[in-house]
């Protein structure tokens, strides 16, 4: 006769038994089918032949493609750039609204705004703003004096990827400042107090009682927003389509145009499961970040 312990764990698993069948279905189902596609030299439009099986030759012309390194640095530049300013304007950020002042509310529903626009909208408002003709970044910096003429930020392949970085920041930054923010809530003020009375510069104060009460929570935003940026797709491709001449293409774009672009879905899948690697590579670290905080402590 089954204990209670024994009743609860089996009414647990039926209980997870649809979601656990829809997460295969959804999941675990595509990517094997990936798997499988990436090891022959299969089209996305079949003629009526079974693909033929090639072995590791899609993984091997991935790895020394050109174009597909060159994408991946693109990639790791664009998510590292990315990822570091909007962590620093986060935190600045939330240490300005966890501050008392008049306005702060609105203030704060102000820069939630960013984060709550669909990126399809983003990426449509900051194209309309870095247009060369009537754009409104160029209107600003002749007035203000800093350029002579008006600019093609997104023709530009110097500018083209920073200009992106930067929309892909503005909206994603309050992120970051939601989380610090509510950590910064967590600390008692008498500890800033006891330090004042100590006589403890702002800058030791930050470093002794703010940053190790929000290092945890930064970090895990930090690590979920890397893997987010090294997944960009959607606000380059209404901006900028991959240009110009292949300088906003990154290992999302690239997947997606060899495999809907020209059609080679065999060699598509090997980018893509490379890709999957790379990101479980990170997803592992923020689990073993998780993993960490529950040991210390920090994490209930």
């Amino acid at each position: 006769m089954l204990t209670l312990p024994q009743r609860e764990r089996r009414q647990a698993w039926l209980l997870l038994a649809p979601m656990l069948l829809m997460m295969f279905l959804l999941t675990a189902w595509p990517l094997a089918r990936t798997l499988w596609l990436s090891f022959t030299d299969a089209g996305l439009i079949g003629d009526g032949t079974a693909p033929n099986w090639v072995g590791s030759d899609n993984f091997i012309y991935a790895l020394t493609d050109p174009d597909f390194r060159a994408a991946l640095w693109r990639t790791l530049y664009f998510t590292l750039v990315s990822v570091l300013f909007e962590g620093i304007i986060g935190v600045l950020v939330a240490l300005l609204l966890n501050q008392q002042f008049w306005g702060r509310s609105a203030l704060r529903v102000l820069v939630i705004l960013p984060w709550a626009l669909p990126t399809i909208v983003n990426a449509t408002m900051w194209r309309l703003n870095f247009n060369p003709d009537y754009g409104s970044i160029n209107a600003l910096l002749t007035q203000l004096g800093v350029l002579d003429s008006y600019r093609s930020w997104l023709g530009d392949t110097t500018s083209a990827l920073n200009a992106v970085m930067f929309a892909d920041i503005w909206k994603n930054y309050p992120l970051i400042t939601l989380l610090t923010l509510a950590a910064l809530q967590t600390i008692p003020e008498d500890l800033f107090e006891a330090a004042r009375l100590d006589g403890a510069s702002p800058w030791r104060r930050f470093c002794k009682i703010t940053f190790p009460a929000i290092a945890a929570p930064l970090a895990v935003a930090l690590v979920l927003r890397t893997i987010d940026a090294f997944k960009v797709f959607d606000i380059i491709y209404v901006m900028t389509r991959g240009g110009p001449l292949d300088s906003t293409k990154t290992v999302s774009f690239f997947v997606y145009q060899e495999s809907f672009s020209y059609l080679r879905a065999g060699s598509g899948a090997a980018y893509a499961i490379l890709m999957t690697l790379i990101c479980g590579i990170l997803i592992l670290i923020y689990m073993l970040m998780l993993l960490r905080q529950r040991r210390s402590g920090s994490v209930e």
